[in-house]
């Protein structure tokens, strides 16, 4: 396993990125154009790739929301390399990087439709916050996480 910072226009990332965006237009159901306004690339500048023998196979980024909370966005493991512990790893590299970069707390939104990455932060130490953040404040289908670092 293998991890490589990139930037939102890597063709690697993109190609991920558009199995992310059609696995979740099938989970969010008629939810999914108002969740997608929210997934866009272009304002994240800290994205990560992992290669597993040479073939992107994870990613997962993270954005500014003020001085002190980054967001993490765009979690995806692709089908194959799922159950290998590769999502939880990338998540750690995205802490680490975030902390380096002065950030002190991570919040995040996933679907409640989302179980496998509901257990995932969960495991990593992600708490849910008892009123959503942002965008998603006031809605029944979002779990919203927080963690400090």
């Amino acid at each position: 396993m293998r991890f490589q910072r990139v930037s939102n226009t890597d063709s690697d990332l993109l190609a991920l990125v558009r199995q992310l965006d059609a696995e979740l237009k099938v989970t969010d159901g008629e939810d999914h154009a108002f969740y997608n306004q929210y997934n866009g690339l272009e304002d994240i500048q800290h994205l990560l790739l992992v290669y597993t023998e040479n073939r992107a196979t994870a990613c997962g980024g993270f954005k500014a929301l003020n001085k002190t909370t980054a967001e993490i966005k765009r979690m995806y493991t692709a089908a194959e390399a799922r159950g290998k512990g590769i999502a939880k790893a990338v998540l750690q590299e995205l802490e680490i990087w975030a902390k380096l970069e002065g950030f002190q707390q991570l919040v995040l939104e996933t679907g409640k439709r989302q179980h496998a990455a509901i257990a995932l932060y969960e495991s990593t130490g992600f708490k849910r916050m008892e009123e959503n953040y942002g965008p998603y404040k006031g809605l029944d289908e979002s779990f919203c996480f927080t963690k400090a670092l």
